[in-house]
């Protein structure tokens, strides 16, 4: 077995032709949408083996290729896709697995556009679904059926942090023949790497950490080779939620950075994270492997622990402190996503309307506070924290 590149090479070179691109150290842009042949044999072949190949842009793109490339080592499997968005590789990665009268496990707090997925548009081709609190591997096993064909993670997930078992679900689904599909954006290829505790399939919004410039929607499903030529002659090549080239080269650019980034983010994170469990104000912060985090030791055990993505609960009376809260930061910018270079504050009261009695949305507290640790110093970020708490 060949020794696996170690991250700077995998970065740098790993898939990079210098010498063929005349010495760039950049890779270059191939911003085009058709490729020529010089025969009709060479054309057929080409056409045969499109997964491979540079055919057409919508199948295979040689900058994409390079990213795709680099996307499998740092994951650790075999081979990548590089979708239009997290979105896409999602819902490519679960329809490739499933087919009418398939069922289906999900985490009970999936990204919304993942569970809108499941709960909304599998049903329509006779595809069943059920939703569990996957935090206990007992609940996912009460819910499997013969015709169970696929279980649905996301570990944690980007709301309240919640964390699966990944070796135990892996090892719950091989011997019964059910795949596993797990959403890896949180913790990057870098705090974890589900295929090496038994995931068939890692899915990534890859608009976060892995570009983490704030300037691409993209997504990743990294696997198998052979899983993912089933995904590639079915929903990859039939819809087509491909990025373009300008896309792939903006996150070669954003990977190169991507340890610096991560490594800078977390460690503010995680003085936010103390400075905010420690106030009279919040009521509940949600991070991985922090000292009050209750699945800390699986969060130790199976990745690195969080990343600059985290949550708190407000001790708020109503919205409306929510929405002072919020609007009194001057240093965090009130926007979805996360994972780029800036930060970002995402309230679930944004859900609601200011006249709304509080409530629970998807068993997600209406008090909770998203935050997205950007490069910031964190002693700016602190104090610009401390004061919007004042007004609480």
């Amino acid at each position: 077995m060949a020794e696996r590149p170690t991250l700077g090479e995998i970065l740098n070179q790993l898939g990079e032709d210098r010498a063929g691109w005349r010495g760039a150290v950049t890779p270059p842009i191939f911003e085009t949408s058709n490729f020529a042949f010089p025969t009709v044999a060479a054309m057929r072949a080409a056409g045969r083996s499109e997964y491979d190949s540079a055919f057409y842009t919508r199948g295979n793109n040689p900058t994409v290729e390079v990213l795709r490339k680099k996307l499998a080592a740092l994951e650790g499997t075999e081979d990548a896709l590089v979708f239009g968005s997290g979105a896409a590789a999602m819902a490519a990665g679960v329809l490739a697995c499933v087919r009418a009268g398939d069922h289906v496990v999900a985490v009970q707090k999936p990204y919304a556009w993942t569970r809108v997925l499941l709960r909304d548009w599998l049903p329509r081709f006779g595809i069943a679904v059920d939703f569990v609190d996957a935090r206990e591997v007992a609940a996912v096993a009460a819910a499997l059926r013969p015709e169970t064909r696929l279980i649905v993670l996301e570990s944690p997930n980007s709301l309240t942090m919640e964390l699966q078992d990944l070796a135990a679900m892996a090892a719950l689904a091989r011997p019964r023949g059910i795949r596993t599909l797990c959403d890896n954006s949180y913790s990057s290829p870098l705090l974890q790497r589900p295929a090496e505790h038994g995931i068939d399939l890692v899915a990534h919004s890859a608009t976060k950490y892995l570009n983490g410039h704030s300037d691409v929607v993209a997504g990743v499903l990294c696997g198998p080779r052979s899983m993912l030529e089933e995904v590639f002659r079915g929903p990859y090549m039939t819809f087509g939620a491909i990025p373009g080239p300008f896309e792939a080269w903006l996150m070669l650019r954003g990977l190169r950075t991507l340890p610096l980034r991560l490594e800078r983010s977390r460690a503010s994170a995680a003085q936010v994270v103390d400075f905010l469990a420690a106030h009279p104000k919040v009521s509940r912060v949600h991070y991985p492997g922090h000292a009050s985090d209750p699945q800390r030791e699986l969060a130790l055990r199976q990745s690195a622990g969080g990343s600059g993505l985290l949550s708190f609960e407000l001790e708020a009376a109503d919205i409306a402190a929510i929405e002072r809260f919020c609007d009194t930061l001057q240093h965090f910018l009130l926007a979805v996503s996360w994972g780029g270079h800036e930060s970002l504050v995402w309230p679930m009261a944004v859900l609601l309307k200011p006249e709304q009695p509080p409530v629970k949305l998807g068993g997600v507290p209406w008090n909770l506070v998203r935050l997205s640790i950007g490069l910031e110093e964190p002693e700016l970020l602190i104090a610009d924290l401390a004061q919007a708490l004042e007004r609480v």
